[in-house]
């Protein structure tokens, strides 16, 4: 039985440590999935902050995250003098999170990464968004004849659609998210083939010492 799994990352794991107590180890999450399910692929979709980084949404499915380390430590390099200590420390976060994805990479998993846009809000403040929902649902739809089973790391209610449908073309669906951030739709929908995340905190979870 072929399978792919399938992250959504701004469901799953949103607020990271603060909102799941732990700290995953992803290289952890993906020898996971490969034993547990004999995963193939691992597809990620995720927000990525770009800083004026050029990147052209009609030639490109993801954000360049190589080019894109390349080119805020050049901004870093050649902006110092006129970035202010607060702007060079949101410049570096960025870089810390960019050099994330590129581990992920390493340990196998297909980025699709879309920029952070900026939203003012009603009251004037500004909202970062990078909703990738479209672009999994596109995915899950893209790939149907080739996988038998999909793993949707996610319990976000507006991916119903897509899961009753793949369902109703005989694939198997597995939902492996979080209990209290998954939509009761979903749970009700995956039935038996729904895995708590909570619950695989000693199969996942990264050690101290590399956590540091």
């Amino acid at each position: 039985m072929k399978t792919f799994a399938f992250v959504d990352a701004s469901n799953l794991f949103y607020g990271g440590i603060k909102s799941l107590g732990w700290k995953i180890d992803y290289k952890k999450l993906s020898t996971y999935l490969k034993d547990k399910y004999r995963v193939e692929r691992i597809l990620y979709f995720g927000g990525v902050e770009i800083h004026n980084f050029r990147y052209d949404y009609l030639d490109n499915e993801t954000v360049p995250i190589d080019d894109l380390e390349k080119y805020l430590v050049d901004l870093i390099d050649k902006d110092k003098e006129k970035l202010n200590e607060a702007e060079l420390a949101l410049i570096a976060r960025h870089l810390q999170r960019i050099r994330f994805y590129l581990k992920l990479k390493e340990f196998g998993y297909e980025l699709y990464l879309k920029p952070v846009k900026l939203y003012e809000q009603e009251d004037g403040t500004t909202k970062r968004k990078a909703n990738c929902d479209v672009e999994m649902a596109f995915y899950l739809m893209k790939e149907e004849d080739i996988f038998n089973r999909a793993v949707i790391l996610s319990g976000d209610g507006d991916f119903l659609p897509v899961l009753k449908y793949l369902k109703e073309k005989k694939k198997e669906i597995i939902v492996l998210s979080r209990g209290p951030r998954t939509a009761k739709e979903v749970r009700k929908f995956a039935g038996g083939n729904f895995r708590d995340f909570e619950y695989l905190k000693f199969r996942l979870k990264m050690d101290e010492d590399n956590a540091k």
